[in-house]
């Protein structure tokens, strides 16, 4: 059975969302780099280790990284899943963890790298919006992707009624992205490129708004 950490910042509501899903593998340990985030009390209520690596404790993120790398290192982990995790890892952390490192984002990647994703997309004008659960690379959020949900935009959403959506999606993909990992269903290739062994592809188009 694979072993997993989980690195949350918050609420860790994706993080909540794996717990729930009972995959078929081993979680490990769910860690943070905020005393108080409150994910850490629903690992714990459903009897995962938990652990705090502040990232406040250490005067740069490099003695920061090699902090927390020592302690996921000591679970012995096949993956290391960024749920919520609040923090831009260093070149040197992403590479130690190459092929291993996966993370959710709240866009239709590579569109809308960073932050604000919602707000940025309303402003744009777009159509389709969604998530992406990619494997984690040196160039932020532009790793190879595992899988993406996709939703439309309405007329009258707001910044919160597209980020519930959207967050909606990710707590289907998310786990299913984890499951396909642990049961080797997906890999990342040497071309950078993900190969799903699944080979379950929609055969339809999702246009927004609906044709006539």
């Amino acid at each position: 059975m694979k072993k997993i950490v989980i690195l949350i910042s918050g609420r860790g509501s994706n993080m909540q969302a794996l717990l729930d899903a009972k995959l078929n593998c081993h979680i490990k340990a769910v860690i943070s780099n905020r005393a108080d985030a409150t994910g850490l009390d629903f690992a714990r209520q459903h009897g995962v280790p938990t652990a705090v690596v502040a990232h406040t404790d250490y005067p740069d993120r490099e003695h920061f990284d090699t902090a927390l790398a020592q302690l996921i290192d000591s679970f012995h982990p096949d993956f290391v899943i960024l749920a919520g995790f609040m923090r831009i890892l260093t070149a040197r952390f992403v590479t130690h963890y190459h092929g291993r490192l996966i993370n959710i984002h709240p866009s239709l990647l590579p569109a809308y790298a960073g932050l604000h994703t919602h707000a940025r997309a309303l402003q744009d004008g777009v159509k389709i919006h969604g998530c992406t659960v990619h494997f984690v690379t040196p160039d932020l959020d532009h790793g190879p992707i595992i899988i993406q949900a996709a939703v439309p935009v309405a007329d009258d959403d707001t910044e919160a009624s597209l980020a519930a959506r959207v967050l909606h999606e990710e707590h289907r993909i998310f786990p299913q992205a984890i499951r396909w990992l642990c049961a080797a269903q997906v890999e990342l290739a040497d071309t950078g490129r993900v190969l799903n062994h699944t080979r379950n592809q929609p055969g339809f188009a999702l246009i927004s708004p609906a044709l006539e």
